[in-house]
Formats: C-alpha cells, structure tokens, sequence
C-alpha cells in the first residue's frame, strides 16, 4: 500500500468515526440525565447501565459510569463491567473497517463484562473510597438542542465552526453517494453512513452555538478527530511494515501466543490509539479474532483516566482484573482456534 492510499484509508475511517462521534454525542446531551434517574439500587440495574454505558462507542459513556462511581451510585464491579464493555474511539473505527463483526465483539465485551462485574462485587471485597468526586460529565448542560425559531437567525449568520462542519459533512454525503473512494463497499453500510451523514447535517444545522462549539467543534472536531486520523494512519503504516516482516508462511502458534500477550499488555495504557494497531493487523488477516478479543477486553481507550484523578488504588486495580480477563478469555478463544 502506497503512503496516499495509507492516507486516503485513514482519511476515510476518520470521516466515519466524526460522523458517529457527532451522533453519540447529540444523543448523549439530548437525554441528559434520564438514564441517571432510572438508576436505583439495584446491582443488576447497575451492571445492565453500566454494560449498555460501556458498550457505546466513545469515551463519553466510560467517564459517565466513573462520574456515577465517583458519587456512589454504581459499585466496582459496575465500573469493571462497564470498562471491558468499552473498546473507546477504537470502537468506531473498528465499525467503520468491519461493521458487523465490530458488532458481536462489542456483545460478546459486554456479556463478559456483565459476568465480570458480578463476580468482582461478590468475590472481591469493595475498594475504600476515598470520598467523593468533583468529577463531572456535562452536569451543568441544560441543552434545548432544537431551539425552534432561533435556528433561522443561526444559519443566517453561521459561525466558521458551523460553516465549516455542515461543509465537511456535506462532501461526506456527497463521497458517499456518489460512489466514491470515500465510500464502503458494503451498500448495507453505505445507507447506514447516508442516514448518520444526514443525522448530522441536521444536528451541525440546528444545535445551539454553545453546544455546537463545546461539543461537536471542541469536543470532536479538536480533540478527537487529529488524534484518530494520526493514530490511524500510523497503525496502518506499522501494519504495512508488519506484513512486509511477517513470515510469508502460516504464524506459529508460539507467534500467537506472544502477540497475544503484547496485545493484552499494551491494552493497559489509558488512552485511544494503541489499540488500532491491532484492530488493523486483525483487519489486514495477520492476527486472529482471538489476539483482537483479549485486546479489547483490557483496552479501555481513555475511559480511565478520570478514575485516576479520583483513585489510582482502584485504576491498578481495575486494570488488573482487565488483564487477568483478557487473557484468559483470549487464551480459550485461541485454544479454540480463533
């Protein structure tokens, strides 16, 4: 593969990962508050919060279940099952490279963080807690995320954030339907990127100024997107690399097993990015489901870093139970042959 096609595959992924960001996000400020207020003091409550908080892609619901744990609201085990729910950013890309096995993975993360987090509050006993959090997700957003006749005055006078997301979200759409470079070869996922583009147009168009500047234009569009595309582009990059040093004949199952490892050992650092280079090497066919599997499982994309600045006891110890699942689970699935 050739630098600009290194370039235009990770231009495209991150086209993807924007357009789903910005989505989540809408989502996540349009129901503010409301899975707080069904949360009680049932564990099992807990854990399906936790899990579903987890599971979607994104940093967003990761540091909402610290929020919760940060106020005493959820337990550990909630927090650990919530953790390997969560892939991060990398969640998004992986549904942009390939869509529906990113969808049973990210079931399958979430039945062994639900079976996780049980077994973490029953087994183990609850970490002291050193008090509670200032940590908060957004708690002071009040958002009318559709502000009826203030949006004609809005699109009559936009912003240079607004021109240029409805700008960008417009080629989007137009790569798509035109059939371009841009676009998946699956049609399925081709209507479902159509209707998120459109989504999109609509939300960029509408939103209020705050939330389009805190959200979507700082949020997304500065922090997140220069990081995945760098990120992005520099796994497929060590992916090139690594299929032109990968021997030419089957891997050895001892070559398994050590990228296996490698793979759950870096899932430890508390950030996006590193993760891609195995979800790369998983979609280029040089590693197996299993060495993805085991990854996904430690890896939590920055979704941690919060419970840092709140505990570092119960960050290593989080992590430990991580590592200790991802391996075991990815060990079987490999022991099983994927």
């Amino acid at each position: 593969m050739m630098l600009t096609d290194v370039l235009a595959q990770a231009l495209r992924v991150t086209a993807f990962v924007a357009v789903m960001m910005i989505a989540v996000e809408y989502l996540n400020v349009l129901t503010r508050g409301a899975w707080a207020r069904t949360l009680s003091a049932s564990r099992s409550r807990q854990y399906l919060l936790a899990v579903l908080l987890g599971a979607t892609p994104g940093c967003l619901g990761a540091f909402a279940v610290v929020a919760l744990y940060s106020h005493r609201m959820v337990s550990f085990g909630a927090l650990v099952a919530a953790m390997i729910a969560t892939s991060g950013d990398e969640a998004f890309v992986m549904l942009a490279l390939f869509p529906w096995t990113a969808v049973s993975l990210m079931a399958g993360l979430a039945l062994v963080g639900w079976v996780t987090g049980i077994g973490t509050d029953r087994l183990l006993p609850a970490p002291p807690r050193p008090g509670e959090h200032g940590f908060e997700l957004h708690e002071e957003d009040d958002c009318k995320c559709f502000p009826g006749a203030r949006v004609l005055d809005q699109l009559r006078e936009p912003s240079v954030a607004r021109g240029s997301l409805a700008f960008a979200t417009l080629v989007f759409l137009a790569a798509l339907a035109s059939g371009s470079a841009l676009a998946p070869s699956s049609v399925g996922l081709r209507g479902i990127l159509l209707g998120l583009g459109a989504v999109t147009l609509f939300v960029v168009l509408t939103v209020p100024e705050h939330f389009l500047q805190e959200h979507l234009w700082r949020h997304v569009v500065l922090q997140h997107v220069p990081r995945i595309f760098a990120w992005t582009a520099g796994a497929l990059l060590l992916t090139e690399v690594a299929m032109q040093v990968w021997p030419q004949s089957a891997p050895s199952a001892t070559t398994h097993w050590l990228v296996l490892a490698a793979a759950s050992l870096l899932g430890l650092i508390p950030e996006s990015g590193p993760h891609l280079l195995f979800v790369t090497l998983f979609e280029q066919g040089l590693v197996p489901f299993s060495t993805l599997v085991a990854s996904s499982i430690v890896q939590d994309g920055h979704g941690t870093l919060p419970l840092l600045a709140y505990s570092r006891s119960d960050f290593l110890e989080l992590k430990a139970i991580n590592l200790v699942v991802g391996l075991a689970v990815g060990a079987a699935l490999m022991a099983l042959g994927s």
